[in-house]
């Protein structure tokens, strides 16, 4: 009787169990000591919202150019809240063009932010509508969603050109202890083509994969480790866990009877 008992117990405990193989993150980052950070710059994409300011020595002849002072022209006081600057930005089409004040339809196909920064500024110039004008581009609709095991799951805004996976988990309140740490699933979608990685977050090589950096709508889904799904399949909670070993004592007093 003793020896089922504890055989039931050990059932019970080895169910709920994960190895610190399995918890601990980035277990070699030792490995990646003073090594260089590759940075990248993404292309903008189909539904991208760009807020574009243009300056110049003259103040009235960036007029024009920029959404903002035209809103505040017309007496409007929309402030400067994130929805605010969705209204006055310039929705990517998707044949990837912009229709910007002045210059018409603008490609922004296979270009990053700076890219399009350079050809807007050559425009202005070329056509002799400003003197040494400068140009900024933001993505002011950027955004991560990320899934299953962790804290605060959701879909969070960015800002950051280079938001790391690291720091975007820490914005979903980082995975739960139940989280499958060594096969996160990474879906991105570029240029109309669909990329699916599984990454490994208790090993630094994580540092040089493509998907470290995060782009734009990229997804994040943490499924839950062994242990979590073994208790979904057999213990969900703890009036299941007392039902299952009611009955396994039962059935082991029959026995022994």
């Amino acid at each position: 009787m003793k020896n089922i008992l504890s055989a039931v117990v050990l059932f019970v405990f080895l169910q709920s169990c994960a190895t610190k193989k399995e918890i601990l993150y980035l277990q070699d980052s030792d490995n990646y000591n003073n090594t260089n950070i590759g940075y990248s710059s993404p292309t903008i994409q189909p539904n991208d919202i760009l807020k574009i300011t243009v300056g110049a020595l003259s103040q009235e002849a960036i007029i024009p150019y920029n959404k903002s002072s035209l809103v505040g022209s017309a007496g409007n006081s929309g402030g400067g809240g994130t929805e605010t600057l969705k209204l006055q930005g310039y929705l990517v089409s998707k044949d990837h063009t912009i229709n910007f004040p002045q210059l018409g339809y603008i490609s922004t196909k296979d270009k990053t932010l700076k890219q399009l920064e350079e050809d807007i500024k050559k425009l202005l110039e070329d056509s002799n509508q400003l003197i040494s004008p400068t140009v900024d581009v933001r993505i002011v609709n950027a955004k991560v969603t990320i899934l299953g095991e962790v804290n605060s799951p959701g879909t969070y805004s960015f800002t950051e050109e280079n938001l790391t996976l690291l720091q975007a988990l820490g914005y979903a309140g980082d995975l739960t202890i139940l989280g499958k740490r060594e096969d996160i699933l990474f879906i991105r979608e570029v240029d109309g083509v669909r990329q699916v990685a599984h990454l490994d977050l208790t090993s630094a090589d994580i540092f040089n994969s493509p998907f470290y950096i995060i782009k734009p709508n990229d997804a994040i889904i943490v499924n839950p480790n062994g242990p979590k799904v073994k208790s979904a399949g057999y213990i969900g909670n703890l009036s299941t866990t007392l039902s299952v070993f009611t009955i396994i004592l039962s059935t082991a007093i029959l026995l022994t009877r």
